[in-house]
């Protein structure tokens, strides 16, 4: 025997499973990481740029705006090709949020500081995304909450809103920015309510799947398997010896019992004495 199952030798060759020596390391200098690595760079040179002249000179807020829009645009790229070309690794699961997180930060405090935004709007953002971030990590065990459309598009609408803050605009532009963020302010309540209920759901989930998984583990582990305890497996071999003794003393009484009453799994002492005791007795019956 092969011990290969029929339908699948029918089928050809069985595919070996993969084993950690054919998996293809990743390595730490990949692009995806690169990229990641980049947007964290240019959170302290954004800074640098945006109150360089305290704050206010346009050259200077144009050369913010300028490291602004490349970390954006590296945050988009990065994830993406992390999963494309299988370049995920353990720093970037770490690194990449925390780049996202402080870049878009550092905009929107560098912008109240220096009184170009309400301090509310900061607020209200960066609640957000850090009670998010905490939530993520509350239902982790129970399973992931993946990325959804809404939350894309509130990251846009967060990066064009505050990229147009950074600039020094003037005019009809100062008045659509207004608007702008008006509208990322909407989506980052609603997408963050949506994770909430999210998190919730899944939470349930997972807490009903947990109380359900006890249930499931007490059926018989295999057909055809013994589940006589040690206590009963005693009491079960204990009862033939007693069954031969009571076998014994009705060949006795009986005088014709030759120590079967005792059963196949009987005692063989206690059948061989009732043996000899119904042999006697029938034998005292003949002679008298």
């Amino acid at each position: 025997m092969t011990g290969v199952p029929a339908s699948a030798a029918r089928r050809g060759a069985v595919p070996k499973p993969k084993t950690a020596s054919t998996v293809r390391p990743v390595s730490l200098w990949n692009i995806a990481n690169i990229l990641t690595m980049v947007r964290l760079l240019l959170v302290p040179a954004f800074v640098l740029l945006m109150v360089a002249e305290d704050g206010h000179d346009p050259a200077w807020r144009s050369f913010a705006w300028a490291a602004f829009t490349v970390a954006m645009i590296t945050d988009l790229f990065d994830g993406e090709l992390a999963r494309r070309y299988d370049l995920v690794t353990d720093f970037g699961k770490i690194a990449d949020p925390i780049a996202d997180k402080a870049i878009m930060g550092a905009a929107l405090i560098c912008l109240s500081a220096l009184s170009d935004l309400p301090w509310w709007v900061t607020g209200v953002i960066l609640f957000r995304e850090l009670g998010i971030t905490l939530l993520r990590f509350w239902v982790i065990r129970h399973g992931v909450i993946p990325a959804s459309r809404g939350g894309k598009l509130k990251t846009l609408a967060q990066g064009v809103a505050v990229g147009m803050y950074v600039l020094a605009l003037t005019g009809p532009l100062a008045t659509a920015r207004w608007w702008a963020m008006a509208v990322a302010v909407v989506l980052t309540v609603v997408t963050g309510l949506d994770y909430v209920r999210q998190a919730v759901v899944l939470r349930r989930a997972g807490l009903a799947a947990e109380k359900a998984t006890p249930t499931s583990k007490a059926a018989p582990t295999s057909s055809g398997t013994s589940s006589r305890t040690p206590s009963s497996a005693s009491s079960a071999s204990s009862a033939p010896a007693a069954s031969g003794r009571d076998g014994g003393r009705d060949g006795e009484r009986d005088g014709d019992g030759e120590g079967d009453n005792a059963g196949p799994a009987g005692n063989t002492g206690n059948s061989g004495s009732a043996e000899n005791a119904g042999n006697k007795r029938k034998a005292g019956g003949e002679g008298s």
